[in-house]
């Protein structure tokens, strides 16, 4: 039987890619409201330019590739909808004869709700990995920085939202904005992204204490001091002393 690893990167890449972009332009005929589901892909498609950029010289794990893949996948669904709209409960009905929303308390379209903890939960892991391979961030680091940077990074599209909907106002800001009067909506959004996050650093972490021999020793290295004089006033002070005698 064969496993994911068989099948060759670049082709691997390219059946996402194309599978993607099958639903990508079958959403975009006809979505609920036009000028929102442009508003929700100009991100989409400034990174899925920069993931096709990258491949060459930084290609990413099918891992990664995947769980970037099962998020744009289901941001696309809100984009067409509008992320308050999606009709999942009536889709949940259908199916099973009972509303979702009432089984879960729900008062509201959490569909928005449900997509941010995937944030952190589905990215988490791809920004794990560029740390690890560009910074070098490994032992604790390889788990904080990227809860830290899924945080960031939740609280910088929550900024975004809140300057787009000043800027187009209107029922196109409401849309994008999508509190659904809730005033602690942003507040909610960041936390369940970084609870995502943070329920993939606590797998990563169980798994990597399971199968690495040496975790145990690259933690505790990752917490050694580096560099133990101080810096600010101190290091400016070396630097001239060290350019002055160079002269």
């Amino acid at each position: 039987m064969k496993s994911i690893r068989d099948i060759p990167h670049r082709k691997f890449l390219l059946i996402l890619g194309v599978l993607f972009l099958i639903e990508f332009i079958l959403l975009a005929i006809k979505p609920y409201d036009r000028a929102d589901w442009a508003l929700e892909n100009v991100l989409v498609i400034a990174f899925v330019g920069l993931l096709a950029y990258s491949y060459k010289n930084f290609p990413l794990s099918r891992v990664s590739y995947s769980l970037i893949f099962v998020f744009l996948i289901i941001h696309e669904i809100g984009s067409h909808y509008t992320y308050a709209k999606v009709p999942y409960d009536d889709w949940f009905i259908s199916l099973t004869g009972t509303s979702l929303n009432e089984i879960m308390g729900w008062e509201r379209n959490n569909f928005d709700r449900v997509v941010h903890f995937l944030y952190g939960l589905l990215i988490a892991y791809p920004i794990r990995e560029f740390y690890f391979r560009v910074a070098n961030a490994d032992g604790f680091w390889g788990y904080f920085l990227p809860l830290d940077l899924t945080m960031s990074t939740s609280a910088l599209f929550e900024l975004i939202e809140w300057v787009v909907a000043e800027i187009f106002g209107g029922d196109l800001g409401a849309a994008y904005l999508g509190t659904q009067g809730d005033i602690w909506d942003a507040h909610k959004d960041m936390a369940l992204a970084t609870g995502g996050a943070l329920t993939a650093m606590l797998i990563t972490l169980v798994i990597n204490i399971h199968l690495q021999k040496d975790f145990a020793k690259v933690w505790s290295q990752s917490l050694e001091i580096k560099h133990p004089m101080p810096m600010g006033e101190d290091e400016l002070v070396r630097m001239w002393e060290e350019n002055q005698n160079g002269k």
